[in-house]
């Protein structure tokens, strides 16, 4: 569908905010139907893949964003990465007799359990990476966000996260979305925050804490409005979706960034990773006189002939 499988931005000036959406259908779909994923599991992948693409695709290089989560839970690890101009994949890593313990509908925070949640800028080989590191302590994705946004950028946001399958009428196949919206509140000119400080009145030594502006209220109460099916349903666009919200205050939108599902392995990747073991470990990796290499992201299968390796 036209209106799947973007990023776009948006902003609502007379309320001193800009924003993101994205949308992704067919993209997503193959990507969690590469693997054996059950669905709790599929719906927090895609949730950190929409997640990804939402801040990669705000890059202004040819970069890289990278989502990863290691954690102590059933689902112990999710990697998730955006690869410029609209580039995503995901993997997730997980335990099935630990999440079936946790019954027909976990919750995304026992799903993760504890641990930490990284986001990583990598603008290439010859720049440094930037990395920001947020707790994960019986918290979901998007109370994450929240926490990693108040710690490396300070300004005000909100998002929200919804991922689900979509099941055809007069059809038992079932194609998952997934729906992220984030809004922040811009600086006004010539200052560092939008917010204006409490009353002094706090006790003696304590430090005042900011208080929220009224439009910036306005915009995230009107966000907490939107739906789980709004965010999903595939007969309304994000220019709908978008106007819903905010169009009693203007909401102006910016031309769609398209993405596609994407994956950096190939047989000459892989070939060049091989030949970099020494040649008693690569005996090691030959199964029936053959080495297999299965890619995590996307389940691709390269098999290699150990003696091709031993004539060059």
């Amino acid at each position: 569908m036209a209106d799947d499988d973007l990023m776009l931005a948006f902003a609502v000036k007379p309320l001193g905010v800009r924003g993101r959406l994205v949308r992704l259908g067919a993209v997503v779909d193959d990507i969690l139907h590469r693997h054996d994923y059950p669905p709790p599991v599929s719906a927090l992948l895609a949730e950190a893949v929409a997640l990804t693409a939402m801040l990669g695709a705000s890059l202004k290089f040819a970069g890289k964003f990278i989502l990863q989560t290691k954690t102590d839970g059933p689902v112990d690890m999710l990697v998730a990465d955006f690869a410029g101009p609209g580039g995503v994949r995901g993997y997730a890593r997980f335990d099935r007799a630990r999440l079936n313990a946790l019954g027909p509908a976990p919750r995304q925070a026992d799903l993760l359990g504890k641990g930490y949640l990284a986001m990583t800028v990598d603008q290439g080989p010859d720049m440094e990476r930037y990395q920001g590191i947020v707790p994960l302590d019986g918290s979901d994705l998007a109370a994450a966000a929240h926490a990693y946004f108040a710690q490396s950028e300070q300004i005000p946001t909100r998002l929200r996260l919804a991922a689900g399958p979509l099941i055809t009428r007069g059809s038992a196949a079932e194609s998952w979305r997934v729906g992220a919206i984030m809004v922040q509140h811009l600086p006004r000119e010539g200052g560092s925050s939008p917010l204006p400080l409490t009353p002094g009145n706090a006790p003696p030594g304590a430090v005042e804490q900011p208080a929220e502006h009224d439009d910036w209220v306005r915009a995230r109460l009107l966000l907490d409005t939107v739906e789980v099916h709004e965010m999903l349903d595939p007969t309304v666009s994000p220019e709908q979706l978008l106007y819903r919200l905010y169009h009693e205050d203007g909401v102006t939108v910016y031309p769609a960034t398209p993405l596609a599902r994407h994956c950096t392995c190939s047989t000459a990747t892989i070939d060049a990773m091989l030949r970099r073991f020494p040649a008693e470990d690569r005996a090691d990796m030959v199964t029936d006189g053959t080495i297999t290499v299965t890619c995590e992201f996307c389940s691709t299968v390269y098999r290699f002939d150990p003696a091709g390796f031993d004539a060059a």
